[in-house]
């Protein structure tokens, strides 16, 4: 059902025999409360470190981000082995293995589908969840049962998806390209880490 990612894994193999180069496992704590859902593996990033966000631009703005908040303890170094543990909160993606370009297809995202699921209701404190860009959001409205229009993607926007008060808020992917173009800036991401850290230590 992936063959192009199989394909893309196999010849990243070749070029890059030292990478993980399989589908990253998410990371965290196992009694979270936040839930961050990114888009996909990272080629030089989680692709070869075998950890979200570890080794790539994308995780130099999100770990820092999550320090100041309260989400983690030790010290980032883009390393797997460089001791950091997350508080109260998990990373994983809305595509396990990476895919060319970093633009998976609809097929792909609705097969890893599956995995979100099972991480949603492995999470049995999940009070809010974050996702990193549009991709992100649509599969976790499509995990939830819900659609696009239920709750439409946007910077900041917050929405609340279930009977319980399980709450999705809404931030641009922390990419290179989105930040060195200004799409998305350090202040813009860390306002809505503060808005979650505050429904958190509200709830």
């Amino acid at each position: 059902m992936c063959d192009r990612l199989a394909e893309f894994r196999d010849a990243n193999q070749q070029a890059y025999p030292d990478y993980f180069n399989g589908a990253a496992p998410s990371f965290g704590d196992k009694r979270a409360q936040l839930l961050i859902v990114g888009l996909a593996p990272g080629l030089h990033g989680a692709n070869r470190t075998a950890r979200p966000f570890t080794g790539d631009y994308a995780g130099d703005l999100l770990y820092a981000t999550m320090a100041k908040f309260g989400f983690s303890t030790g010290e980032y170094k883009a390393d797997p082995n460089d001791g950091l543990k997350l508080k109260d909160a998990m990373i994983t993606n809305a595509v396990r293995c990476v895919p060319p370009a970093n633009k998976p297809i609809g097929a792909e995202i609705k097969t890893c589908r599956q995995f979100l699921i099972n991480q949603l209701a492995a999470l049995p404190r999940l009070k809010v969840i974050m996702c990193l860009g549009r991709i992100s959001h649509d599969s976790t409205l499509a995990t939830l049962g819900l659609k696009p229009k239920d709750a439409p993607f946007g910077h900041g926007a917050q929405h609340v998806v279930n009977q319980s008060g399980l709450q999705l808020f809404d931030s641009y992917h922390c990419s290179r390209y989105n930040t060195n173009t200004r799409r998305l800036t350090p202040e813009m991401f860390e306002s809505v880490f503060a808005a979650i850290r505050e429904t958190i230590d509200q709830r």
